[in-house]
């Protein structure tokens, strides 16, 4: 059973010479096994710093990460490597697709450093590319796509490893309602079946009808609960 823990994290950037840009101010937060929890909070709130900081791409400046009671902050490179390739998903804002190379091989790609064969992970890719409604493209290159199918292609290949966390950022930000919705209730579906702890990013306020929990951050601080103001804004 896994989980996910900021405990007492802090990311801070410098601005100017005597300036501090608080991305993160001490934010605790713990999402169990099972849990899937929504993310809310303006541009620039500290969103996007927090979720990198869960996938090992940036290291906080005090306080720990913990993947299954780990702190993922003092992983040896191998380590954070591994910690990436097998254990978890991530679905950026940016697709991160290779042009030139079909839907299915797009899902599949990110196995074949960890030993797989293209045809396993093939194989493997291909029952997500099914469960986002990709099933019919796989064969198709991924420029030939919409912004809302890409978006499901980088969906799926987060999938493709049955991550044991999953860290998502606007997974919904290219999709239409319905769309959304259906991607939201495979997140909360993924995160029953597998009873993985859930992370989404988003300015989605269809998620707080799917999610467990909902937290927003602004200027580097969590609260429980969306916003009031904020919420007004989605909400347009």
């Amino acid at each position: 059973m896994s989980s996910l823990e900021f405990l007492d994290v802090v990311k801070h950037y410098p601005c100017g010479d005597s300036e501090l840009v608080r991305a993160v101010d001490g934010v605790s937060l713990t999402i169990s096994a099972g849990e899937f929890v929504a993310l809310y909070g303006p541009s620039g709130s500290g969103k996007t710093t927090l979720l990198l900081m869960a996938v090992g791409l940036l290291a906080p400046d005090r306080g720990s990460v913990l993947f299954d009671g780990q702190d993922i902050t003092h992983y040896s490179r191998h380590e954070s490597d591994c910690y990436r390739r097998r254990e978890i998903g991530v679905v950026f804002q940016s697709f991160h697709l290779e042009p030139g190379a079909s839907v299915l091989e797009n899902a599949a790609l990110r196995l074949l450093a960890d030993g797989w064969t293209m045809d396993e992970a093939c194989d493997a890719a291909r029952p997500w590319l099914e469960r986002v409604g990709l099933g019919a493209r796989i064969n198709q290159d991924v420029t030939r796509l919409s912004m809302g199918e890409r978006q499901r292609v980088a969906i799926a290949r987060a999938l493709v490893n049955e991550p044991r966390l999953l860290l998502t950022d606007e997974p919904t930000g290219n999709l239409d309602s319905q769309r959304s919705r259906q991607t939201l209730g495979l997140l909360r579906d993924l995160c029953r079946e597998r009873e993985i702890p859930v992370l989404l990013v988003t300015h989605d306020p269809q998620a707080t009808t799917f999610v467990d929990h909902v937290y927003t951050l602004r200027d580097g601080e969590l609260t429980a609960g969306l916003d009031v103001d904020f919420a007004a804004i989605i909400s347009q």
